[in-house]
């Protein structure tokens, strides 16, 4: 994490009819930078709350609400953006149309998109999606033959799987990353998606080692932070929900230095130092705090402890 960066994530959010100046500022701050207008997808007013962030060269969206359409208009197109954007489908029926052409997807579906030509996608509540926005040039590195898979629904199970968590975990994360963590989240997107579209093997390599290879190592670092505290944490677990095997799994966490155990401990030591230097835990009992960050055996976490820090836990706590 970088802390004197600003982080680029923004929310925006609008109810109303799609006219007047609270409308014309709400969709100028949150599609102007897209080249996007924005209408009813549904009735006569809009309804919509919109995530955007932005991490590395490539833009995340998170759209919600019972009624928003945004589209790239013919007279937009003169801005010469030809940015490709992927759109993933959550729930529902989620309607494109690309240059005239309808598509219907339905969830875990996905559609590569031209913003060189006209187009929309709209949400309701019952119909949701999000999206990626990535420069052309940088996904036909990876893929040279992107642009004949434009406008095609496109499925595959474990890919599309990975592509939904890490976006997820990308957008609410990666614009908080240093420079060089928000240009390596963006190229394992892109690997992503090049992957999800079908490129040459040589390409597919590169991708697979170097994008779907550090998501999935992400995406498992990610699920023990949220788990620390559970006693079941395993490596089984972790790595069945990013489709790996157990082998796999470690053998991810060796080539970036360390084991699953290892990454384990470490974190819930974090943890505990963490809770115990919080002024706001002060009357709470180190066995309990040392039971938050997943240790059962006071005896091992007092040792791990000691050994990690050299002070005690209550060393550490009395330190002010």
């Amino acid at each position: 994490m970088d802390a004197t960066r600003t982080p680029r994530i923004f929310h925006y959010q609008y109810t109303g009819l799609p006219r007047g100046q609270a409308f014309d500022e709400w969709r100028d701050r949150a599609c102007g930078r897209c080249g996007l207008d924005v209408v009813p997808s549904r009735g006569d007013t809009i309804e919509s709350r919109l995530q955007i962030s932005l991490v590395g060269n490539i833009t995340l969206a998170i759209p919600e609400g019972a009624s928003a359409k945004f589209s790239r208009t013919r007279d937009a197109l003169s801005d010469g953006c030809d940015d490709l954007v992927l759109i993933a489908a959550q729930a529902g029926n989620v309607q494109v149309q690309q240059n005239g052409h309808a598509i219907e997807l339905a969830p875990s579906q996905l559609v590569l998109a031209d913003m060189s030509v006209a187009g929309s996608v709209g949400h309701t509540d019952d119909d949701r999606f999000t999206s990626i926005r990535m420069p052309r040039k940088a996904l036909l590195e990876i893929n040279p033959r992107v642009e004949d898979r434009l406008a095609q629904v496109l499925s595959d199970g474990a890919v599309a799987e990975t592509i939904a968590r890490y976006h997820a975990l990308a957008a609410n994360q990666g614009p908080y990353l240093d420079a060089v963590g928000q240009r390596l989240t963006a190229q394992h997107m892109v690997d992503l998606v090049g992957l999800l579209l079908g490129t040459d093997e040589e390409h597919a390599a590169l991708a697979r080692g170097r994008g779907q290879a550090a998501a999935r190592l992400d995406l498992m670092r990610a699920d023990v932070m949220a788990a620390l505290d559970r006693n079941d944490l395993s490596l089984a677990g972790v790595a069945s929900r990013c489709g790996l095997s157990p082998r796999q799994a470690q053998r991810l966490f060796e080539q970036a230095g360390t084991t699953f155990t290892e990454f384990v401990l470490e974190q819930r030591l974090l943890l505990a130092r963490k809770l115990l230097q919080d002024p706001r835990a002060r009357a709470r009992k180190i066995s309990d705090i040392a039971h938050s960050a997943g240790f059962s055996d006071l005896s091992y976490f007092n040792r791990a402890f000691r050994k990690r820090f050299s002070a005690t836990p209550s060393d550490l706590r009395d330190v002010r």
